[in-house]
């Protein structure tokens, strides 16, 4: 269910397209469906949602509810796209809930079909105020019915176990019953609860109580996604120490979904790292690193303060290193910037050393140009490479050049003004003041 409009979180932005650690809201849930083994996919949106629509993959189905009438109607809009005569396991999963695990989803089918249940519920135990429908139970112990909360007495409030928004039912039972719902609350919603004492009546309602009430947390605000954000933060870093990275300090480390982090590499503090980023096996990053779209090698440091932008690529035993930005660039195996400088759009050679303050001037106001610049290369400090520019294997660069030509292989290239002193500068200047 997506077709929340997501009104508290004050954005022009659909609720489920808001990112969570590199990652639509939304597009957390439906990894985790797909890791249950849910099959296909039916995606319930509002009709402005084109751009969550878009987010689907190949194994979901969009289905637009042309109003928000509430759970109950999201799933009568979504039981209509499978066939008339499917008649199997339907599970209901909320699209704001991020932290959801595919086990708990898994547990939830288990469970359903364990006990040949008409509907079976995820429950978790929340005590205190929550804006979550309590679960009823009966004098037996058995699933009644769920309240929710605008709706609930004093009584039923100080209820603990609260519904999570997860379902399994039976599909032909789960029609029938939707059929039967009435908005019947303050609302005037079709509420998906509502099904449960409808179903009781023709069979078993289960509640499957689980512990993990990390999973269940959904998202309504801006305060719940940064909780859910600082949640699933803790849960990736946990997942790439378990596997051998070493994270240094995690409460100031940020890496997002997709960022590959092999073992023994080294993450020191105050690090993001996003999107594809690959860190191999003895490299480190930080202190005070950024790295979006970029890998470091085996062996290769970055930082501190680093800047590696999408298409940078240390290769093994390279450095880039303070106050450094590197684009769309490759420095070779050993190769370092030390600091102080920008490299964009440029192929650097093994073994080559770039002084401080170096510049790659890749743009010309219309292109962007390469500059190629060989092994073991010695730039010094304050050079512009103008691009397009290559300058060959061994050659050297003189301090404060500007270099617009290229320079052959073990060349020196020097391109600045002739210096000129002139004798009692200081003294005439006084006198002339």
């Amino acid at each position: 269910m997506a077709g929340g409009k997501g009104t508290r979180m004050r954005s022009a932005r659909t609720k489920v397209l808001h990112p969570v650690c590199g990652r639509p809201i939304l597009g957390w849930v439906l990894e985790a469906a797909r890791q249950a083994g849910a099959s296909p996919l039916i995606v319930v949106t509002p009709p402005e949602a084109e751009e969550v629509r878009a987010l689907l993959g190949a194994d979901a189905i969009p289905v637009v509810q042309p109003e928000a009438r509430g759970t109950g109607h999201a799933v009568q809009c979504g039981l209509a796209a499978l066939p008339a005569a499917f008649d199997g396991d339907v599970l209901v999963v909320s699209g704001d809930t991020p932290l959801i695990r595919s086990e708990v989803l898994r547990e939830i089918v288990d469970t359903h079909r364990a006990e040949h249940a008409a509907a079976t519920l995820l429950s978790v135990l929340v005590p205190g105020p929550n804006a979550y429908g309590r679960v009823m139970r009966d004098a037996t112990g058995a699933v009644a019915r769920v309240v929710e909360v605008r709706d609930a007495t004093p009584d039923e409030l100080a209820t603990t176990e609260i519904n999570a928004g997860f379902y399994a039912f039976d599909a032909a039972g789960l029609r029938a019953a939707l059929d039967r719902v009435t908005p019947d609350n303050d609302q005037g919603e079709l509420y998906l609860p509502d099904v449960l004492p409808l179903l009781r009546a023709d069979g078993t309602v289960v509640a499957c109580l689980t512990d993990d009430d990390v999973s269940t947390v959904g998202v309504n605000t801006r305060v719940d996604l940064a909780e859910a954000a600082r949640l699933l933060q803790l849960r990736l870093l946990e997942e790439h120490m378990l596997r051998g990275a070493g994270i240094v300090d995690p409460a100031t480390t940020y890496v997002e979904h997709g960022v590959a982090l092999e073992p023994d590499c080294v993450i020191h503090p105050f690090s993001v790292l996003r999107g594809t980023t690959r860190v191999e096996t003895g490299a480190e990053v930080g202190p005070h690193a950024v790295l979006h779209d970029a890998v470091v090698g085996a062996g290769a440091t970055a930082g501190p303060f680093v800047y590696l932008r999408p298409g940078a690529e240390l290769r093994s035993g390279s450095k880039a290193g303070t106050y450094v930005e590197i684009k769309n660039a490759v420095l070779g195996e050993a190769a370092k910037v030390p600091h102080l400088s920008y490299i964009g759009d440029a192929d650097i050679g093994e073994g080559t050393n770039i002084g401080a303050g170096t510049i790659t001037a890749n743009y010309d106001g219309r292109r962007k140009h390469r500059t190629t610049i060989g092994a073991r290369v010695r730039s010094s400090s304050d050079v512009v490479f103008v691009a397009p520019v290559t300058v060959g294997d061994d050659a050297v660069t003189g301090a404060g050049s500007i270099i617009t030509k290229d320079v052959p292989p073990g060349a020196l290239g020097i391109a600045r003004a002739r210096q000129t002193n002139i004798e009692d500068y200081a003294a005439r200047r006084r006198d002339d003041d």
